[in-house]
């Protein structure tokens, strides 16, 4: 992939979680959102998988843990849920090592605890999105 599709990628993800927000509004758990949005992409046609396991290599060895990200969509961006008051600088931590321990380019944050989604949406690169054409 291009970071011009990874970007439209993005880009439509984002539409996607507008339009749940815009159905169902604020004020419903995290795992809601998360069931709606998996539905809403995958109407679209992508390539959705829920409660991705992330593998945790500690000195070399891989190890069991339950560390789970909420949406990986088409196998190159991230997606993690909040549905809280204020997005803190933890989540956006999270959401940078996801991509790492999975070696994906792009990842978004999304906060649907908002009257306005589209300000609560924190999109997130790394060096796996340096890297690509």
């Amino acid at each position: 992939m291009t970071k011009k599709e990874v970007n439209q990628l993005a880009y439509e993800i984002v539409g996607c979680a507008i339009e749940v927000h815009k159905q169902i509004g604020p004020g419903l758990l995290e795992s809601v959102y998360e069931t709606c949005l998996f539905h809403e992409l995958q109407t679209k046609q992508y390539h959705v998988i829920r409660q991705v396991t992330v593998p945790v290599v500690y000195k070399n060895i891989r190890l069991e843990a339950d560390l789970r990200l909420d949406l990986l969509v088409n196998d190159c961006v991230v997606v993690e849920l909040k549905a809280v008051e204020n997005l803190i600088p933890l989540y956006e931590a999270q959401l940078l090592t996801y991509m790492k321990l999975l070696q994906k380019p792009k990842g978004l944050l999304i906060n649907f605890h908002t009257e306005n989604i589209t300000k609560s949406i924190k999109p997130m690169v790394n060096e796996y999105f340096s890297a690509l054409p």
